[in-house]
């Protein structure tokens, strides 16, 4: 049976729709806003993460009415019925991926409520047994480029792993810093990014530097243009993708066959779509690794929890939160994060 067919007919009960807004600097230099959806039933309580990313649109739902799903569902039918609602009544997104954000912050706090009411975990349902999961560091250099943070963090632990985002601005002394570490695992060049803050142009010249200096790190959302298709389509099996991949469909209509995936559950929107390109994977023999977006609350536990039953030995971008906080101090906790015994529902 398929992951989604075992979750799709666990019933739900839904009495109460309620958000939680959260706010926090973060190491990279700007101020996150999240939104979480909080569903109450039977007692308990079911949490999912809204990680989009342009405030304003956090803004828009303060106060205004909770969505109106109260009732009796079950996973698939409340998922039929949220494809009738407009998740941004209030306003149309700033950026149209934020619709697949909302849908996964109400399916998946649905999911944790329906598990929680049966006082089940997520792996229990699945039938997985959750393994340790190693994590990488996600961090950037800053303007101007310096190593100075991964060189600090390494200090503290020789073992830790980091995902990083080179630009054209990094100085050779920079590359050769890092490469020497050999504790870079992915580099996101984000050359599929459009209309964004992190936008990267696809520069030829820190594509060929980085899959030089990197010769055996997953590098992901490489761009292909005529300049780089050249340099890129050879690396197929070390290449990764994140900022396109929506689902299956999305999957197969790369240039490449990848070797890789990073799984970033937000990006699917439906759980349905998350677990179909998951299989997906597994049996085209793409290697998956989770994804971060800087959340703040209950989306993080969440993407540890699906690493840690489908991708735990991989190079995960779901470091605590603590590496993303400008203002904790260490110890830090260290890779790899092992999972709690009693937890239930998206617990990690």
């Amino acid at each position: 049976m398929s992951h989604y067919r075992r979750i799709a007919d666990l019933p739900v009960t839904i009495e109460s729709v309620g958000r939680r807004r959260y706010v926090a600097n973060t190491t990279s230099g700007f101020e996150r806003t999240t939104t979480e959806f909080r569903l109450t039933g039977d007692g308990v309580v079911g949490r999912g993460e809204d990680v989009t990313y342009e405030t304003p649109d956090h803004d828009a739902l303060v106060g205004t009415d909770p969505i109106d799903i109260e009732g009796e569902w079950t996973i698939d039918s409340l998922s039929d019925r949220l494809d009738e609602i407009d998740l941004f009544r209030e306003k149309p997104p700033e950026q149209e991926t934020s619709r697949n954000y909302r849908r996964w912050a109400v399916e998946s706090a649905a999911l944790d409520l329906a598990l929680r009411q049966r006082e089940e975990s997520l792996g229990e349902c699945l039938g997985i047994e959750p393994d340790p999961v190693r994590f990488v560091v996600s961090t950037r250099l800053g303007d101007p480029p310096s190593t100075e943070r991964v060189e600090d963090l390494l200090a503290l632990d020789a073992d830790l792993e980091f995902k990083l985002d080179p630009t054209p601005e990094w100085p050779e002394a920079a590359f050769e810093t890092l490469r020497k570490t050999e504790a870079v695992r992915v580099l996101d060049l984000k050359g599929w990014y459009e209309g964004t803050e992190v936008d990267v142009e696809p520069d030829p010249e820190l594509y060929r530097d980085v899959f030089a200096a990197f010769p055996a790190a997953v590098v992901e959302d490489a761009a292909f243009t005529p300049q780089t298709s050249a340099l890129v389509e050879p690396q197929a099996d070390r290449l990764s993708f994140d900022y396109p991949i929506d689902g299956v469909e999305s999957l197969e209509s790369l240039p490449v066959e990848p070797g890789w995936c990073n799984i970033k559950p937000s990006r699917f929107g439906t759980l349905e779509s998350l677990f179909e390109t998951i299989e997906y994977c597994e049996r085209e023999g793409i290697e998956m690794y989770g994804g971060g977006q800087f959340e703040l609350a209950s989306g993080r536990t969440a993407i540890q929890t699906l690493a840690a039953l489908c991708y735990p030995g991989a190079p995960n971008d779901v470091a605590p939160g603590a590496f993303n906080d400008p203002d904790a101090e260490p110890p830090y906790p260290e890779s790899p994060l092992r999972p709690g015994r009693d937890a239930v529902g998206f617990e990690f």
